[in-house]
């Protein structure tokens, strides 16, 4: 055994390796029993007196039968950098003792997460529109400079427009991932991954090499809800998995809420279903840290993010600025709109870009 672990430690870490046993039979073992060193001397027919054990998996607890070997596993989390909480240990997030199954071992890789913190969870599609990035990212930075970590699935789309906002405001943001923590996954994300483990932390429950299988995320998802006081659900579509997250939150007692969008967007419509069933309709973060009666003196009084200054511009470029918004606009609709030849719209959006005012997307979309 690793010197950096304490027995009790390492007994929890070969526990949560017995094939078969889950969270919820650990739990209720531990509940009998007291610890993981009374539960390995446990004889068979107390073990199997235990609810959800069956004799099968009560031989593999006597047995010490684990998959892969805890030796080996501590050694790989030091190489690695990374090192693991267990249910007992103090510096457990709070608020996951409160769900009905919380993991029982969580492997991290950053920074000890802050036990007085608030934390609100921003999840949504991961094929979203320019107008989803930028609400996930401008509601995490706000929140981030008002003191509130942020809680995301490192997932592309919303879940990383979250937490890069989140980082951009300096705060404290949590990647729950669906895989083993030596896994990045997506590996486009490995410049996000660095940087929530240098300023935030990565968890998960799932042991060292575990694939991003598909049934993996939807079990992932009760933690990012049992870590936070509320969940914000930005672009979602009717069976997305940002619902099943918002489900689980009102399981577990937290607060819903979701950014309104396009009703011609379908990506919204998800969001939109949250409202019509009760889900706190949010603009910003400050619409969320009233839900919360959470007030920071230090907080501008207008407005919670950091205002924006524009370059100047000419008067053509103001008149196709207020045409073009935070949806993507045809530039034959933005002609239109403007009275303007396409010709001079092509050359005024040029210069446009280059001042930093708006983004061409594919197929001749613009957004601001």
């Amino acid at each position: 055994m690793d010197n950096r672990y304490t027995k009790n430690t390492f007994d929890w870490l070969a526990l949560s390796l017995v094939p078969g046993l889950g969270s919820v039979g650990i739990k209720n073992l531990v509940a009998k029993f007291g610890s993981p060193e009374e539960i390995f001397q446990a004889k068979l027919h107390d073990l199997m007196s235990v609810e959800n054990i069956r004799k099968e998996l009560a031989l593999r607890i006597v047995k010490r039968e684990f998959s892969p070997d805890p030796s080996r596993v501590v050694k790989k989390l030091g190489k690695l950098g990374a090192r693991i909480i267990t249910y007992a240990d103090p510096l457990y997030p709070a608020p996951l003792r409160e769900i009905h199954d919380p993991p029982m071992v969580l492997y991290l890789r950053g920074q000890d997460i802050p036990s007085k913190s608030t934390f609100v969870a921003i999840v949504g599609s991961r094929n979203p529109t320019p107008y989803g990035l930028k609400a996930a990212e401008k509601i995490a930075q706000g929140l981030a400079r008002r003191g509130l970590g942020v809680v995301s699935g490192m997932a592309t789309g919303i879940d990383s427009a979250a937490q890069w906002g989140c980082i951009e405001g300096k705060g404290f943001t949590v990647a729950v991932l669906g895989t083993g923590i030596d896994v990045i996954y997506p590996g486009s994300n490995r410049k996000l991954f660095e940087k929530i483990t240098d300023n935030g932390a990565a968890i998960t429950e799932f042991p060292l090499g575990a694939p991003p299988e598909p049934k993996h995320f939807p079990i992932r998802n009760r933690i990012i809800s049992g870590l936070s006081k509320g969940v914000v659900v930005v672009e979602a579509t009717k069976k997305s998995g940002s619902l099943i997250t918002a489900g689980l939150a009102l399981e577990q007692g937290r607060e819903v809420f979701a950014v309104p969008g396009s009703i011609d967007s379908f990506k919204s419509v998800g969001c939109h279903h949250l409202i019509k069933q009760g889900a706190r309709l949010i603009e910003n973060a400050d619409d969320i840290l009233d839900e919360f009666g959470l007030n920071y003196a230090f907080a501008p009084i207008t407005d919670t993010f950091l205002q924006y200054r524009l370059p100047l511009m000419e008067d053509s470029e103001k008149l196709l600025y207020e045409i073009i918004g935070d949806y993507p606009l045809h530039i034959d609709e933005i002609a239109r709109q403007g009275n303007l030849e396409p010709g001079a719209v092509s050359s005024i959006l040029m210069k446009m870009e280059l001042k930093g005012l708006v983004r061409q997307l594919p197929g001749k979309l613009f957004v601001r």
